[in-house]
């Protein structure tokens, strides 16, 4: 009896671990729906209507890249990657290279002032201007600029002086477009678009909609953007 019992003990507890492992097993394939498996590339559907961008609008391959002015691997991707990638791609009317902003790191760093949303919101007024051309200018004059991301350096003040640089800028109507926050909005839906996507990092870059995925370092390699850039051009 004591034996028989112990049996229907062992069937019991056999029984309750295996509702347990199902539980678990349900509850871990939940947390994980909808995101992409380890390794996975996103392929995010963005809306890039009025979205600035370097190239010829009829370039048969869209290279999108997000990135935060605050962001030092951005300044790196600016400063190395981004030139080569123009010369080779852009310039050849191969690419049209888009700059999705998404405003993130002031937040992250828990900063009183969100000087990345700030530095969005500076470089859309510019756009709203002077179109690509000054948009890029600018952009170009923001990463130079840049300061420590842990630090507000982006303010108003600062990104209208830095605005002065940009060829062809009505100074006055930059002034009031920033001051009003007249791009706020624009700024914000890129980055809801952007978080909606699952992006996790900056910079990211996808080509033709599906993110380049980097050999494993830290950052991205020249060579990484190019072998997509090419099998996309195929």
């Amino acid at each position: 009896m004591t034996r028989l019992q112990g049996t229907n003990s062992n069937r019991t507890v056999l029984v309750i671990g295996t509702l347990v492992a199902v539980v678990l097993i349900a509850l871990a394939l939940f947390a994980v729906r909808g995101k992409p498996a380890p390794g996975a590339g996103l392929s995010p559907n963005f809306n890039l209507d009025g979205a600035p961008f370097a190239g010829q609008a009829s370039a048969p391959v869209s290279v999108v890249v997000v990135e935060d002015f605050k962001c030092p691997i951005c300044k790196n991707f600016e400063d190395t990657i981004a030139p080569e990638l123009k010369t080779k791609y852009v310039d050849t009317g191969k690419v049209k290279l888009y700059s999705l902003v998404w405003p993130f790191l002031a937040t992250t760093r828990g900063l009183a002032t969100d000087d990345s949303k700030l530095a969005g919101q500076a470089a859309r007024c510019v756009y709203d201007q002077t179109g690509n051309d000054g948009f890029n200018a600018y952009k170009a004059i923001l990463f130079r600029a840049q300061g420590d991301e842990s630090t507000v350096w982006a303010t108003k003040t600062r990104l209208k002086d830095l605005a002065a640089n940009v060829e062809g800028l009505d100074q006055s109507k930059f002034a009031t477009c920033l001051d009003t926050d007249a791009t706020a909005a624009r700024v914000e839906a890129d980055r809801q678009q952007v978080e909606k996507a699952g992006v996790n990092h900056t910079p990211t870059v996808f080509v033709n909609g599906k993110e380049v995925m980097g050999n494993g370092q830290s950052s991205y390699q020249l060579a990484d953007v190019s072998a997509a850039i090419d099998a996309a051009s195929k």
